[in-house]
């Protein structure tokens, strides 16, 4: 069959099941009600705490073929999966589906782990390093689920992602199960992505390396959901949630880039009292956000608030009155960690909150404006942010496609030229955020509109913006660079790729 962007995809994947073909960003109505887990109780006197990982299993007890679940705000600090897998590596047991939020470098001991046979599943939403890099060579039989994040909260509230056990790694938590991110050796801010999982897998253990007197407060996932506590010695190394650029870049063209990217944003008449924004955690994405700052302090503008993964400049916004909140779903710096832990108007959020689709609203689709970045762009606006031009997995959509689904103005930066290869290109290889939710290309070349928001072009031709079609913009890549070659791919498929509906919107093929 062939799905709404013209990709080729079989009518069953084993490993996966039936596909339902991507159809359109809002063809697909849900038709399901929301999943349960067991229903428990705790009598008076109980006990919540547990000596180590290995008794929680024993208890539970984990058993083979188990779908156990992990987040990531640690990111590639994070401690806990590799102490929970080799837990399970010891008891022997085989056939697990890890479902982790996002897999880091940090998470290589995971390839031993799928050579072994002890996890033969994994169901993501972005994996780097070793991991991405092993499953791209096929070391698993079954495909990877890649979702969204908005995505994998649907999945778990409709009961297509069912959890056995959900592991949170507890920055701080006391003896009944109130946990939050905000204090502790290990903080790392929003525990956001970790709020489906606990909802909703049947079993909820916390690990942390710091317990405190009952009762803790603020509260992010409370004791009512939570069945076992183990205290470890370091659940992670908060130094590791900086992973990835957080600071400004210093690159002519990046900035260059980013000061095209506020000027999009202005000439597009969002820069205004009650102004939303999102936007990346890279080099040029915070650039775009300075450049913005500059705009509204010269409006005497007061932003409604920004979304998603919080940095320090961001805080920093927030604290100078640019914007009345932040709204966060997962902290990339310390600075958004202290943030949280001292301003009221930082909001903690769960990732069905932030981007789900199948809800009475998330946030994204209050978003005036998102910047994001990309591997690929293609003549029809569809972005790849899965595979490189190598065609080996090196990252996923994360929140991507589900901001570019809900704001008013989606634009996406990029070089024109990466390592000299041609970003623009007739087809992406694989395609993640399809073009109809992507409205403007900006390159350090000139900027490009969707054909689709005639009127957004009329704003920024008026606005003096350097315009040239994605056609022309693809052309000049290749005049300076060549045609790139085309990748080679196997026919065995290694990954599936949800769009945030559930819908299947590509596969990667092995290289």
């Amino acid at each position: 069959m062939v799905n709404a962007l013209g990709r080729a995809l079989p009518e069953y994947i084993e490993g996966y099941g039936i596909v339902r073909p991507f159809n359109g960003a809002f063809a697909t109505l849900p038709a399901m009600t929301r999943q349960a887990p067991k229903v428990k109780r705790m009598q008076p006197g109980e006990c919540k705490l547990a000596d180590s990982l290995e008794m929680v299993f024993k208890r539970i007890p984990v058993t083979d073929g188990m779908t156990l679940s992990f987040h990531h705000h640690l990111r590639n600090g994070d401690h806990v999966v590799n102490m929970v897998l080799a837990v399970a590596a010891k008891l022997g047991l085989k056939n697990l589906k890890v479902a982790l939020s996002s897999v880091f470098p940090v998470h290589a001991p995971m390839v031993d782990h799928m050579q072994a046979g002890v996890v033969t599943g994994l169901d993501t939403n972005y994996m780097s390093g070793s991991v991405a890099a092993a499953i791209s060579r096929g070391v698993l039989a079954q495909p990877v689920i890649l979702r969204t994040h908005g995505g994998r909260a649907r999945a778990i509230e409709c009961g297509q992602l069912k959890i056995d056990v959900a592991f949170i790694a507890a920055p701080t938590a006391d003896d009944y199960g109130n946990l939050n991110g905000i204090s502790g050796p290990a903080a790392c801010g929003s525990l956001g992505y970790a709020y489906p999982d606990a909802e909703y897998a049947d079993w909820v253990v916390a690990v942390t390396d710091h317990l405190v007197e009952y009762p803790l407060t603020p509260v992010s996932i409370p004791q009512t959901r939570v069945d076992y506590i183990v205290t470890v010695e370091s659940i992670g190394d908060p130094q590791g949630i900086v992973s990835g650029t957080t600071q400004i870049t210093r690159d002519p063209v990046g900035l260059k880039i980013a000061e095209t990217t506020a000027k999009v944003i202005q000439a597009a008449g969002l820069i205004k009292d009650g102004f939303s924004f999102q936007t990346g955690a890279g080099g040029a994405s915070l650039a775009a956000a300075h450049y913005v700052r500059q705009m509204m302090e010269k409006a005497g503008v007061t932003g409604s608030f920004v979304l998603g993964g919080i940095t320090g400049y961001m805080v920093e916004m927030l604290a100078k009155g640019l914007f009345r909140r932040l709204i966060d779903v997962q902290g990339f710096d310390l600075a958004a960690v202290r943030s949280l832990a001292e301003n009221p108007n930082h909001m903690e959020v769960g990732a069905d909150f932030y981007a789900s689709p199948f809800n009475n609203g998330c946030a994204v689709n209050k978003l005036d404006a998102v910047v994001l970045g990309a591997t690929e762009f293609d003549i029809d606006f569809n972005v790849n942010v899965v595979t490189g031009s190598d065609g080996v997995i090196m990252g996923g959509s994360g929140g991507h496609s589900d901001a570019a689904a809900g704001a008013k103005v989606t634009i996406v930066v990029a070089n024109l030229l990466r390592g000299r290869l041609p970003v623009i290109m007739d087809k992406v290889l694989t395609a993640t955020t399809p073009g109809e939710t992507v409205d403007v290309l900006v390159t350090e070349r000139g900027v490009a509109v969707n054909p689709r928001r005639t009127d957004l072009k009329e704003k920024l031709a008026a606005a003096g913006l350097p315009l040239r079609d994605a056609i022309e913009l693809k052309a000049l890549a290749e005049k300076i660079a060549g045609v790139p070659n085309k990748i080679a791919t196997d026919e065995r498929i290694i990954a599936v790729i949800e769009y945030r509906d559930g819908t299947i919107i590509d596969v990667v093929r092995k290289v």
